[in-house]
């Protein structure tokens, strides 16, 4: 007779995961809440001045997760933002100092964190995590790690461009006209007038809400930006996100997405919507410093490829929104570094934008403010902006400018002779009065038609008023 051999029953014992998972649900039940019994976390094993590492999360955590670090008391002490992920530990990037981090204290996993923005954000300066900064109670909608990452409108699903407004700046008025949805660059070296220009275009008539993205910006200057230049009347319709340039690499990194998101919560409830971010460069920087603190190495001037990857997945997230939504008008400045036109950042975001506005040390120099290149310059959308007189005008304003600067060194030298070039003669008598009728300060009113001011100008040969 064969043996019969049988397996051995199953144990009636159910694993230790599903006893936890109803003990969860239950307590989840009882408690009306989403906490839960148990946590995953993992233990710091590793510091350096800018990350530290974690052992014990790599089997739950994804790149961008945020998590909590405790202290010796179980207090929470900081946060941080998962950047690289090995078999036996991750590596973060905190949004506080490296230095206050201990070995051996406790991490945990809250997932990617999200925004939930409101209608009562206007008005209110926070940080790059959606915290207060101006010292007021925590706006409406909380910091959560809830929300789906953001997507950016499929292409084929955007409404046209086509509306185009005036941003009151007579120079940007006329030679780089701008759109709804349109994307600017102002490239310029440091210290030739970028935040100023700024200003003035942030205080445009044209939008429903002003998003602001301060990153980098010397910590002096954000009140006097925000309280003298924007002034409270413009805040009341606008939304402040501030990571000044003490702050991590992790701050100054999230500050131009947290704007983002917000700005595009108010496109999608149909606002026209600005923003501005100062500086795209500086948050370049920060990209660099995470991910070479990360291992990833530089491929172009110290940039590592992971920036030339995330500059345009930010930038493409403006511009006109899906059909039936409002549109989000991106205006960045673009610091380059030496005067350098084609460094690697301004060379990038110079092909992702719709136009650039370059700004010319030389032309500050001369007391011409803002010190705007009109030669320089260009704004890719200014066809659908510009009436065909206009156009016309603007094509003969240019001629006649490269034809002033271009014969400069000879004038200067005596070399010219009024009556031998018409065309010339006529660029000797009027560009100087244009370059009159273009200069403009913050404090002096908007200009509501510029070409009507620019023939005033012409015609009576005094400033404008």
């Amino acid at each position: 007779m064969s043996e019969t051999v049988t397996e051995p029953a199953i144990s009636a014992v159910p694993p230790r995961e599903t006893v936890l998972t109803a003990l969860e649900e239950a307590y989840r039940r009882i408690a009306g809440d989403q906490r839960f019994l148990v946590r995953h976390g993992g233990r710091v094993s590793e510091v350096s001045p800018t990350h530290y590492s974690v052992r014990g999360l790599s089997d739950t955590a994804k790149l961008g997760d945020v998590v909590s670090r405790q202290d010796r008391r179980g207090g929470i002490a900081g946060a941080g933002e998962v950047v690289r992920i090995a078999q036996d530990s991750v590596l973060v990037a905190p949004f506080e100092a490296a230095g206050a981090v201990g070995l051996g204290e406790a991490v945990f996993n809250r997932g990617q964190l999200g925004l939930a923005p409101s209608p009562s954000w206007r008005g209110r300066v926070i940080d790059a995590l959606g915290r207060p900064a101006d010292g007021k109670p925590a706006p409406t909608g909380a910091p959560s790690t809830t929300s789906a990452a953001p997507v950016t409108p499929p292409a084929m699903q955007r409404h046209r461009v086509s509306e185009a407004f005036r941003t009151g700046v007579r120079v940007i008025d006329i030679f780089t006209p701008l759109c709804h949805g349109q994307r600017l660059g102002v490239f310029a070296g440091s210290g030739v007038g970028k935040s100023t220009l700024l200003s003035m275009l942030a205080n445009a008539d044209a939008f429903d809400t002003v998003v602001i993205a301060l990153v980098g910006e010397r910590g002096r200057e954000v009140r006097e930006f925000l309280e003298d230049t924007i002034g409270p009347q413009g805040m009341t319709k606008s939304v402040a996100v501030v990571a000044t340039s003490d702050e991590s690499a992790m701050m100054r990194r999230r500050a131009p997405d947290t704007a983002m998101s917000v700005a595009e919560y108010f496109r999608d409830r149909g606002d026209k919507v600005l923003l501005i971010v100062d500086s795209i460069t500086r948050f370049a920087h920060a990209l660099r410093e995470v991910a070479i603190g990360a291992g990833e190495p530089p491929v172009a001037r110290g940039y590592p490829a992971s920036v030339f990857t995330e500059l345009p997945r930010l930038l493409e997230r403006a511009g006109p929104g899906e059909t039936g939504r409002g549109s989000i008008t991106a205006i960045l400045s673009v610091l380059v570094d030496g005067d350098d036109h084609n460094d690697p950042v301004a060379d990038a975001v110079r092909g992702i934008l719709d136009g650039h506005v370059v700004l010319d040390r030389a032309i500050a120099e001369q007391g011409r403010f803002p010190p705007v290149n009109p030669l320089a310059s260009i704004s890719r959308l200014a066809e659908r902006a510009w009436k065909p007189d206009e156009k016309r005008l603007v094509t003969r304003l240019r001629a006649m400018i490269a034809r002033f600067e271009d014969t400069r060194d000879i004038r200067l030298l005596g070399a010219y002779q009024p009556g031998n070039d018409a065309d010339l003669d006529q660029a000797v008598r009027q560009i100087p009065l244009i370059y009159d009728a273009l200069t403009q300060s913050p404090n002096d009113p908007r200009s509501t038609d510029p070409f009507a001011d620019l023939a005033m100008k012409l015609k009576a040969g005094e400033p404008v008023q």
